[in-house]
């Protein structure tokens, strides 16, 4: 299982996303251009010691990313899916992809996903913060595939 951000604005989420890649056992990675050197001392606060187990893999854009795809699906979390986490079968090889903090994710990437999928929240809420749904994410799909 591979978690994938694309493009993002805010150190401190990607050092978020690392905790949490590691701490569910996916591969990360970063689709760039960042807002931020990966190497930012904000990335390396918010990782702490868990950036040795889930390094992330750099892309120099989108074309580059989906390089390395392969046969895996690529599952878009965005707040504009119709279905649900809840409702969608993972598959240990999918990447799941979050869009920029800022903007979400452009039409070209909501066309190439496999499925787009939401998380449910309260009446009245618009979204998680992107990390917290990377982390909601992986551990409905790691749950579904009977992992840990």
């Amino acid at each position: 299982m591979r978690l994938a951000l694309y493009q993002p604005d805010i150190p401190q989420n990607v050092g978020a996303a690392i905790r949490a890649a590691a701490c569910f056992g996916a591969a990360l990675d970063v689709i760039e251009p960042c807002g931020f050197p990966l190497n930012a001392r904000e990335v390396r606060r918010v990782a702490m010691d868990y950036g040795n187990g889930a390094s992330p893999r750099a892309h120099a854009g989108w074309a580059s990313f989906l390089d390395t795809l392969g046969a895996a699906r690529l599952i878009l979390l965005t707040t504009a899916a119709k279905h649900s986490i809840w409702e969608f079968e993972f598959r240990q090889d999918d990447t799941l992809l979050m869009g920029r903090e800022s903007a979400g994710a452009p039409d070209e990437i909501h066309s190439a996903a496999h499925a787009r999928l939401r998380i449910p929240l309260a009446p009245g809420a618009r979204s998680l913060n992107v990390h917290v749904a990377a982390a909601v994410a992986l551990a409905e799909a790691r749950r579904q595939i009977g992992w840990g």
